[in-house]
């Protein structure tokens, strides 16, 4: 069975060389080096597009956890991120172009993985198991592909993502909790009201932060007008935000029915409450920026941000109405997709989709059947946020609140959260003594 894997970046790198270091034969189809997409600049397989940070390498934070479970499946993408590794705090930041020579060099390394250089159209025409993991930027050939197989308004080219709040850190005392006119639950969304003052400073601060500089392949504006950055609307008129995100129609204060200037809500991003989206902030403002002006915010002063906003030139599905749990194709079980395009955000979580499909697809051909991660570690998290149908799926970075709490309250947020990831460490490490071969 020859597996056909289409992309070398992170994920698509990650597939090959998992599949291929346990001996299964591999093709590895990518443009380069002979071409490169909009915003590539390197020939070489695992290009990092923007920054070179893979973000935090902590056990108290979730990517740190993801980075750890991932080392326990000998992933490629680890590997030589931790070899090439360069001082960057308490983040794990890499030398780009010794990353990138790792990586490629260590596919060139596996005899049965065989690196093509060639455009795929049409995934179909290969035979064997497909991986598509073409990335943000898929070139206009395969993403007329996706857009066909997947089904026209499934495939969209843009990401905004709202930032995330630990819901710990919220003044309970200066929200409340009520839905728009009474509808739904009463708890469905926590309100935070303002005057007019708080507005008023709000609004002047918020249109003269500091915005992210966008790459040239992310500045089509045409892509964002239909969820614009809070900033830009805000910056269409002074009253703009208080007849768009901020509207305080129909949220009166349930306990003394006050009515407000405008009103901030957020949304639970998890059944418990741990954590709340800052709904309608998507944001190009830098993550100091945001920090400062949604501070501002009534009920938000004291703040921790599990997950900054951030809008930019994407490429992804509509995941839960397209993969299943295993990242493959409801519609046809042969085609996976993997990386960025399936709806996980970041660099780290992009490699972990590819060593999560690449050992999926093992099992599959070994046991006959495609074996989950367990429930309570990172890994297992992203699974879900792919499969799990929801209104208006976004692609995210993996967070504490896709992974289940403990059993137990602990008040202190660092030990919780090195709880979790002890907990999840152990119950991997436990789960993969059944595959050695995959721990090399």
């Amino acid at each position: 069975m020859i597996i056909n894997v289409i992309g070398g970046g992170l994920a698509g790198s990650e597939v090959a060389y998992l599949l291929g270091r346990l001996g299964y034969s591999v093709k590895l189809f990518d443009i380069k080096p002979e071409k490169l997409t909009v915003g590539h600049k390197s020939k070489k397989f695992g290009e990092l597009l923007c920054s070179n940070s893979l973000r935090g390498d902590s056990l108290t934070n979730a990517v740190g956890l993801l980075k750890a479970e991932m080392r326990i499946l000998n992933s490629l993408i680890m590997d030589c991120a931790y070899k090439t590794k360069i001082p960057a705090g308490s983040a794990l930041a890499v030398d780009r172009h010794k990353f990138e020579e790792c990586i490629t060099s260590a596919l060139n390394s596996l005899k049965n993985v065989e690196i093509i250089c060639k455009e795929i159209e049409n995934p179909e025409d290969l035979g064997g198991i497909k991986v598509v993991a073409t990335g943000p930027l898929s070139t206009d050939p395969i993403t007329n592909w996706i857009s066909k197989i997947t089904g026209e308004g499934n495939l969209y080219f843009f990401d905004a993502i709202a930032p995330i709040v630990d819901g710990e850190t919220i003044d309970y005392n200066r929200v409340f909790f009520a839905s728009r006119y009474g509808k739904g639950g009463g708890d469905d969304y926590l309100n935070c009201p303002m005057n007019r003052d708080e507005y008023l400073k709000f609004y002047r601060e918020l249109i003269n932060a500091e915005t992210v500089e966008l790459k040239d392949f992310e500045r089509d504006k045409k892509l964002f007008e239909g969820c614009l950055p809070i900033e830009e609307i805000a910056r269409r008129g002074e009253d703009a935000l208080r007849f768009g995100p901020l509207k305080p129609v129909g949220l009166r204060h349930p306990k003394t029915g006050e009515e407000f200037y405008a009103v901030v809500q957020l949304r639970k991003e998890d059944s418990e409450g741990r954590f709340y989206n800052l709904v309608g902030f998507q944001t190009h403002l830098t993550y100091p920026e945001q920090k400062r002006v949604f501070r501002l915010i009534p009920g938000l002063e004291g703040a921790r941000f599990e997950r900054y906003g951030r809008m930019h030139r994407n490429t992804y599905i509509n995941s839960p109405k397209i993969l299943d749990e295993f990242f493959r194709m409801k519609k046809d079980p042969r085609i996976f997709f993997a990386g960025q395009i399936t709806g996980v955000e970041g660099y780290v979580e992009s490699a972990a989709s590819g060593l999560m499909v690449g050992f999926y697809i093992h099992t599959l051909l070994k046991y006959g059947k495609t074996i989950q991660f367990p429930e309570v570690t990172a890994l297992r998290g992203l699974s879900k946020h792919i499969s799990t149908p929801i209104k208006n799926f976004q692609p995210t970075n993996i967070t504490f609140s896709l992974i289940p709490d403990l059993n137990v309250r602990i008040r202190n947020k660092k030990e919780r959260r090195l709880k979790i990831s002890e907990r999840s460490l152990e119950a991997l490490e436990e789960f993969v003594r059944d595959f050695q071969e995959v721990l090399g």
